[in-house]
């Protein structure tokens, strides 16, 4: 049996957010991919970060104070 590997995925009320969070990202090099939001979380036309475990530390405190976060939740594959 396979195992199933965990991320992260950080969702934001609007794309705008999420596409600050991107650039804030990727200007510091930390790992990230942006992605539709998964349908079993919202059925709303939106973009999500998908993160590894990881670095969400690195990722968060990145973040903070820069960009509202709606959420966090972790998922598999």
């Amino acid at each position: 049996m396979k195992d199933k590997k965990s991320y992260d995925v950080i969702l934001f009320k609007a794309v705008s957010y999420a596409l600050k969070a991107e650039k804030i990202l990727k200007k510091e090099g930390l790992p990230h991919k942006l992605i539709p939001v998964p349908k079993h979380i919202s059925s709303d036309c939106g973009v999500c970060l998908m993160i590894h475990l990881d670095v969400k530390n690195n990722i968060m405190t990145s973040l903070a104070g820069k960009v509202d976060i709606e959420s966090v939740r972790t998922l598999a594959d």
